[in-house]
């Protein structure tokens, strides 16, 4: 996928796995709607690459990541080929999208991943980092997941949330500053499409 051999140097078992994984989302979306069918024939920078921004701002190195709204598995299924030694607990309240995820992950052969239909406010357990596209307004998104959060430097920045956001969200985080860092993605890639999304890290006070 030269989308992604142009940023990342991955090894050919990873390169597979997230070619295995394109041509599976194209497969499945024709069944059900996992991306947006406008987008299809950009899966590979408007999904796969924007979901690996993230691993271009943190490394997860051992981490416990839990993606939430993970839908056809974005951006979970690719940052865990991406970064095999972490474990990743991917959620959605709909159910025949987990059906799918969970069909996808078994055929990719990955060990590292664990799919579940259930609504974040009742999942249980804590996370090193909550990641997630854009799934509501933040000031929704952060009550529903705080209680999930382990405090701490599990990877190579602090713990918290990591949310992908597109245009003009500064009211949204406003009341959070002084624990947010907000970074471009245009700083990592150069495809326009990459203009005004964003990465927000949300740290958790210690």
């Amino acid at each position: 996928m030269n989308c992604i051999s142009k940023y990342f140097d991955l090894d050919e078992e990873q390169n597979i796995a997230l070619m295995r994984y394109s041509e599976m989302l194209k497969e499945w979306n024709d069944k059900i709607n996992l991306v947006s069918r406008k987008d299809i024939d950009q899966l590979c920078v408007r999904h796969i690459l924007h979901s690996l921004s993230i691993a271009k701002y943190i490394d997860f190195k051992k981490s416990k990541v839990l993606d939430v709204g993970t839908g056809g598995g974005l951006p979970g299924i690719p940052l865990a080929i991406v970064f095999p030694q972490s474990s990743f607990l991917l959620i959605d309240s709909v159910g025949k999208k987990i059906n799918t995820v969970n069909q996808i992950i078994t055929k990719l052969g990955l060990k590292n991943i664990e799919a579940q239909q259930i609504h974040s406010k009742e999942l249980k357990g804590k996370f090193d980092y909550i990641i997630a596209r854009a799934v509501t307004d933040f000031r929704k998104f952060l009550p529903q997941v705080k209680h999930l959060n382990k405090k701490g430097n599990s990877g190579s920045l602090p713990n918290g949330i990591i949310y992908l956001k597109g245009g003009d969200f500064n009211f949204e985080i406003s009341q959070f500053k002084s624990n947010t860092i907000v970074k471009n993605i245009s700083d990592f890639f150069e495809e326009e499409f990459f203009e005004t999304k964003k990465i927000v890290h949300y740290k958790f006070k210690k």
